[in-house]
């Protein structure tokens, strides 16, 4: 686990001494001899993990300072880490001089960014939008780079920015050195990797194929909506799925939940394609914590972090109650399944019996009447989309420059054909949506309304 361990020169080693780097964390220890090594590498690493200083070594380590072009591109989700990975970068890169770090990211000064660009720099760290703005308007060349890194590349996916990254790549090398960086691991995040990637190689530091840890009990009652309140009350999700087995059940217990200020929104078959997107956008940026849906219409809806399941009604069969609470528990995360059933249904419930299940009388939770579930986003709806060239990192442009908010407060971005949506920090929406409906977008005025 020592750096001394791998060809680094003297300098860089002594360099990681001086400013705390004794020893290797699990992802820097497995990632770096490939990385160092010239392979792609695609890595699960959470915030902390120390994983700037893993790609940050071994692309300084092969950096040639006297070669005056961009050798190495990291893209960021927001204008915060890209800020936080160059600084962490130039810590870094103390051991050798004249190493120039840049950073390109909306918000900030195009023709300032200009004039940096023409002294040359050998790392650039950016958003995508801001960089692709800078290719396309040919005042960054990346035709020597030899390193591509994308920093919470799962982010960076929440937050619409693929098509952003896609005509970046446009603009590299083929034969190149990539790095993605992760804190999940699904389906998305390996599609992207075989789209960006060549043979790449992967990193796991955590259990993150591990079967699901859910906490399951069943619950008696003979009152399913109070004992579903005392539910929320006594676990606290921060967002759940609610089963009900029919569509009218569905909406009535949305409505139900609302009325005692408990933000929920269902979903089912009766539902419009424009009204069903908003519904899931909503539910899947955080800006909803309760999805009240049927089975039918919960197909194909994949929330990578789940708090919690809910069988409002008891499933048709113990393999639907699989599917159901296979929901949650995932990559690695713990998740719990709750099972509300009437004392008329035990012959049913004793098909569901086993050693992991936790059977409970609805009387052993407590019931609070202040209790309330509120949203941590709120969604802004631009009418404006994909057919109207609009991309993620110019509704991110807008929100951190003229409106003056931090990439912080922005969740996730879903671009449509002829709608966007935006996830605002609670507190924010009222000014983001004062802000960007008296200013423009891509130099154009759009609608913007909140949903």
């Amino acid at each position: 686990m020592n750096f001394s361990k791998l060809p680094l020169t003297k300098e860089m080693l002594s360099t990681l001494e001086s400013i705390g780097y004794n020893s290797m964390t699990p992802i820097q220890a497995e990632a770096l001899p490939l990385i160092i090594d010239g392979k792609d590498v695609i890595a699960q690493a959470k915030t902390g993990s120390g994983k700037t200083a893993a790609f940050g070594i071994g692309i300084l380590n092969r950096l040639d300072v006297k070669k005056f072009r961009v050798q190495s591109l990291v893209l960021c989700p927001t204008r915060e880490l890209a800020d936080q990975v160059a600084k962490e970068l130039r810590r870094i890169a103390r051991f050798k001089h004249n190493i120039k770090i840049l950073i390109l990211c909306g918000g900030e000064s195009f023709g300032r960014q200009l004039g940096s660009l023409e002294h040359h720099a050998h790392i650039i760290v950016g958003t995508p939008g801001r960089v692709l703005k800078h290719l396309n308007k040919e005042s960054l060349d990346l035709s020597n780079l030899e390193t591509l890194v994308l920093d919470e590349a799962d982010r960076m996916l929440d937050m619409g920015f693929i098509e952003e990254i896609q005509s970046v790549l446009e603009f590299t090398p083929k034969k190149r050195q990539t790095l993605l960086f992760s804190a999940t691991y699904d389906d998305e995040i390996m599609q992207i990797s075989e789209q960006v990637q060549t043979n790449a190689l992967s990193i796991k530091t955590g259990s993150i194929e591990s079967e699901n840890k859910i906490a399951e009990y069943f619950y008696e009652t003979n009152n399913k909506q109070e004992t579903l309140i005392k539910v929320f009350t006594k676990y606290k999700p921060k967002n759940v799925i609610v089963f009900t087995n029919t569509k009218i059940e569905a909406k009535e217990l949305a409505d139900t939940l609302q009325k005692v200020k408990i933000d929920a929104i269902a979903i089912h078959g009766d539902l419009e394609q424009y009204e069903r997107n908003d519904v899931l956008v909503q539910f899947a940026n955080s800006s909803c914590p309760i999805l009240v849906a049927t089975d039918v219409a919960a197909r194909g809806i994949d929330i990578k972090e789940l708090s919690m399941v809910v069988n409002f009604d008891l499933p048709h069969g113990r393999e639907t109650y699989t599917h159901r609470i296979g929901r949650t528990g995932r990559a690695g995360l713990e998740g719990i399944a709750v099972t509300l059933y009437e004392t008329s249904e035990q012959e049913k419930v004793d098909e569901y019996k086993n050693e992991k299940i936790i059977f409970a009388s609805s009387d052993t939770l407590q019931k609070v009447t202040s209790f309330e579930m509120k949203p941590e986003f709120v969604t802004l709806v631009v009418e404006g989309g994909k057919k109207d060239k609009l991309r993620a990192g110019d509704l991110l442009g807008a929100l951190t420059g003229d409106a003056g908010l931090k990439g912080s407060s922005i969740g996730k971005i879903d671009i449509y054909d002829r709608q966007s949506y935006v996830a605002i920090q609670r507190d924010l929406i009222e000014e983001a949506h004062k802000k960007l409906n008296q200013g423009k977008i891509k130099g154009r005025n759009f609608a913007v309304w909140i949903l």
